[in-house]
């Protein structure tokens, strides 16, 4: 990394919107955009489709019920990433071309890459949240039956306030992970570098720019070798942000039943 920063500058390198090796444009914004932009689409079907999750299965599912759609959740938190990644490619992106999401003659996305990486991180969100959602003391749910609540209300007004730090810290650290994920997203977004906010659009992340350098050619010592380690240090202190943010929400909010 410190080889990289003696060829490009630290300004350049945060600020600049041209990310092109070969022309010696080191701007990593449009590939800190493509990781958040995955991260976003992600967030848009793991978070509520997560906490749902949790509160069907903490509140509303029959036991036989759970016992089903537990391990269903469990194995998709176990697929391989690359195998989403195929899925995305094969599946997906095709569907998403039916409706016209996708431009026809498109092969890679954005908007699929993202939809992928929600579903990876769903297992993650829902099972912390139905963990937060189950320290709910059962008193506090006896007590607004008691006082003719009915479930719903239980469950929106009582329950998911009272575990709300938990499954923010959950939403939060399922966005760390969706911003850190590889192989899923090299596989489904492509490999160009973009700022461009259609949806639909191909673009790169910062570990789809890492798998690309380390299966090219790239000379051990040059300028593109030492861009890995810096864009590399760059998703650390990303990551690192997002995982101290949840811990803060944790610590502000958290209540402790006795």
């Amino acid at each position: 990394g410190s080889s990289f920063f003696k060829e490009v500058s630290i300004p350049d390198f945060l600020f600049g919107t041209e990310w092109r090796a070969r022309d010696g444009e080191w701007g990593v914004l449009p590939l800190l955009f493509g990781s958040l932009k995955v991260a976003f689409f992600a967030g848009l079907v793991a978070v509520p489709l997560g906490v749902g999750a949790a509160i069907y299965l903490s509140e509303y599912a029959p036991e036989r019920v759970r016992r089903i759609i537990k391990p269903i959740l469990e194995m998709l938190a176990g697929l391989p990433t690359i195998v989403l990644g195929f899925f995305a490619i094969e599946a997906l992106t095709p569907a998403l071309q039916g409706i016209g999401a996708v431009p026809s003659g498109q092969t890679f996305s954005g908007l699929s890459a993202g939809i992928v990486v929600g579903l990876l991180i769903l297992p993650l969100i829902s099972s912390l949240s139905e963990e937060a959602i189950r320290a709910v003391p059962r008193s506090m749910r006896e007590g607004a039956y008691g006082l003719g609540a009915t479930k719903p209300t239980v469950c929106m007004r009582i329950i998911v306030p009272a575990a709300l730090s938990g499954i923010v810290a959950s939403c939060v650290l399922g966005l760390s992970r969706a911003v850190g994920e590889t192989m899923a997203v090299t596989l489904a977004a492509g490999l160009v570098p973009s700022l461009d906010p259609n949806p639909s659009a191909e673009l790169q992340t910062i570990t789809s720019y890492i798998v690309s350098v380390v299966r090219g050619e790239a000379v051990r010592g040059s300028t593109q070798y030492g861009s890995i380690f810096a864009v590399g240090i760059l998703l650390f202190i990303l990551t690192f942000a997002i995982n101290m943010v949840a811990i803060r929400i944790v610590r502000r909010y958290r209540t402790v039943y006795q």
